[in-house]
């Protein structure tokens, strides 16, 4: 009997015993802090961006890379705003940009792309759409040379076309 009472008492301590995470306590909706700054363009963000224009932005790096200029262009806006990595920049014409972009393209033999992410951004006040992208780009020009980088491009896409592309380049240190 004292066996049997036993037993109970522990099946009943381990019935009593639950195997629940803790959870972490919520996050108050109106957060109480005061940032040092305010944002001059938005800080309001959101994720609402279509699969489509990810997949204009991601084609234009794809047409970059087949040497696609036809396809390419179509991808831009009638006019693009372009801030270079080197620090350049301009709003170019589709046609400026097609000229500027094609002696650069017909310098390589090959480029290749490799994709690391990429993230949709909406701003809510605005209703600004951009997909922001991060990869590794190696370029093989026709004299032998290669420049391999990290970029991180910002693109922003009105009515499924790129009008502003501004990027950012960390060099590979060999």
């Amino acid at each position: 009997m004292r066996q049997l009472l036993f037993l109970l008492g522990i099946l009943a301590f381990i019935s009593a015993c639950k195997n629940e995470k803790a959870e972490a306590p919520a996050v108050a909706a109106s957060d109480s802090v005061t940032l040092p700054y305010t944002a001059n363009y938005s800080s309001s963000w959101d994720m609402a961006v279509s699969d489509s224009d990810v997949n204009t932005v991601l084609l234009s790096y794809k047409y970059w890379a087949d040497g696609n200029m036809d396809a390419l262009m179509g991808t831009m806006g009638d006019s693009t705003w372009v801030d270079h990595a080197d620090g350049r920049s301009r709003n170019y014409s589709n046609a400026e940009l097609r000229s500027l972009w094609t002696s650069g393209r017909d310098s390589m033999s090959s480029v290749s792309i490799s994709m690391d992410t990429w993230h949709k951004m909406r701003t809510t006040d605005k209703n600004d759409h951009f997909v922001v992208v991060w990869y590794k780009m190696t370029e093989t020009y026709k004299d032998g040379r290669v420049d391999s980088a990290y970029w991180h491009d910002v693109n922003m896409v009105k009515n499924g076309k790129i009008v502003w592309y501004s990027q950012y380049k960390r060099p590979i240190v060999k």
